[in-house]
């Protein structure tokens, strides 16, 4: 029987769930404010829904994304990721409202989107966490409690948000002048966008790599993991670059790494699809760090390296089937690297580059590549949403031919009128250390040289982009 499924998302996330939906036979449902009434989702989906002027605060009001739902009759909603995917509230509204939501039930969401509580559960599991406060005590009482902590397990400390998420809210504590003064400032940012003014600390693991394991869980407790993914190459605490599987050698800690993971979200009774996620010391320790209620924008690795439809799994799972396959039936193949384009200048802070058209689009193609990207010729970027153009993902065999393959597409790709992460990419994936998997968390910052480039096109490139822009220019003679 069909189904009316809302997608309560925007760009190439709402384009990957829309696409599933039609593929499952259901109605596709967009959603969107004023500054995207040009965007692919809307012309993809088989209706849409204009919400509001926005920018931002329609895609976040829950009263007007349920009316809207109701309005439209629909029977399920899937939040994507970012926006209202891990607000509890906004799922609880979609239960309240009699609309099934594709991912976890409410209860659990707010258990685990608080860190404090989702490491209390960890803790009755048995799993190695780094070593941490609950929520500090409000006023000078929590700020005794973080100097008692320092005292005892040293600098340097992380402070964070109870409710952060997305790299937000999160600090680096060096000594204890730093932490008296910072405290309020991270109260008053955790206040504003989370609502919820709750911080608490936990000791930094220094340099290690940040691994994580895709999970699926059904309504019937049965839970299986996809293998890891390693995701260490970022800036300001978000992620630039994603593999699967992990370049860890060690296949025994791999495999308990997974098994972990599986436990984890048993111990917080997960359904749905899920990412648990895990920091890994130099001494290959490992700690369990948080897990996301949602579908991950790296989902991509997982599905080229495993075959599973990481998004139709979680519709039909949402609908109330089974899981179609156990542990057994999951095989990694080969390697899988995904990088997010984005509309920004990685040689000035990585400054987005909203506002600016894209005059012209080429793609490449081929054995192993996927793109998921709502970017088309003629594309005006808006400047009040993220950055992020299109994701590139290759798989390969090896590990060399999987960097040899994304080394040839990053090349293949024409993109005028924004800068882009391309060219800095491109510096990325020649790095000896690169090469060889031997990266972590610190990647950037003991890398600077990758910054230092010169952005040149190849001259097959320059010929295909000027032949594109003498007819863009045919097309559209008035464009800025």
């Amino acid at each position: 029987m069909k189904k009316k499924i809302m997608v309560a998302n925007r760009g190439e996330i709402a384009l990957r769930i829309i696409r599933a939906i039609q593929e499952l036979g259901h109605i596709s449902v967009a959603i969107y404010e004023t500054p995207d009434n040009e965007a692919q989702h809307i012309r993809t989906a088989d209706e849409a829904l204009w919400l509001g002027d926005g920018p931002r605060c329609d895609y976040l009001n829950i009263d007007k994304v349920i009316a809207a739902a109701r309005k439209a009759g629909v029977d399920a909603i899937h939040p994507g990721y970012g926006f209202l995917a891990e607000n509890p509230d906004f799922a609880k509204a979609c239960e309240d409202n009699g609309i099934i939501f594709i991912g976890p039930p409410s209860e659990v969401i707010q258990a685990l989107g608080d860190k404090v509580t989702a490491r209390r559960i960890m803790q009755e599991a048995g799993i190695p966490l780094v070593p941490g406060t609950p929520s500090l005590a409000a006023g000078e009482e929590g700020v005794r409690q973080a100097v008692e902590f320092c005292k005892q397990h040293g600098y340097p400390v992380m402070l964070k948000a109870t409710a952060g998420g997305g790299g937000r809210g999160i600090r680096r504590i060096d000594d204890e002048k730093q932490l008296r003064a910072e405290i309020p400032v991270a109260r008053a940012e955790a206040r504003a966008a989370f609502n919820n003014d709750a911080v608490f600390l936990e000791k930094l693991v220094l340099t290690p790599k940040h691994i994580e394991v895709q999970i699926m869980a059904d309504k019937d407790g049965n839970t299986v993991h996809l293998g890891s993914r390693d995701c260490s190459i970022q800036r300001r605490n978000q992620k630039l670059v994603e593999i699967a599987p992990s370049l860890i050698k060690d296949q025994a800690l791999v495999d308990k790494i997974c098994e972990t993971a599986v436990k984890a979200a048993k111990a917080s009774n997960y359904f749905n699809a899920g990412t648990v996620e895990f920091l890994v010391d130099k001494d290959l320790n490992y700690y369990f760090m948080e897990i996301n209620t949602r579908v991950q924008v790296e989902h991509t690795v997982t599905e080229m390296v495993t075959g599973i439809d990481i998004v139709r799994t979680q519709i039909k799972l949402a609908l109330g089937k089974p899981l179609a396959f156990c542990q057994e039936d999951i095989q990694v193949r080969g390697y899988a690297i995904e990088v997010r384009i984005n509309a920004e200048d990685p040689q000035n802070n990585f400054m987005p580059e909203g506002g600016k058209t894209v005059s012209v689009y080429r793609s490449p193609g081929g054995y192993g590549v996927r793109l998921d990207g709502f970017v088309y010729q003629g594309y005006t970027i808006p400047e009040v949403y993220d950055s992020l153009l299109v994701k590139l993902t290759v798989h390969g065999f090896s590990w060399n031919e999987t960097v040899d393959r994304l080394r040839r597409c990053l090349n293949n790709f024409v993109i005028t009128g924004p800068k882009t992460t391309i060219p800095f990419y491109l510096r990325v994936i020649d790095d000896p250390d690169f090469k060889k998997g031997e990266f972590n968390t610190s990647f950037l910052d003991t890398h600077p040289h990758l910054l230092d480039y010169e952005d040149e096109e190849t001259e097959g490139n320059k010929l295909a982009r000027l032949i594109a822009e003498i007819h863009y220019r045919k097309q559209n003679p008035y464009a800025v």
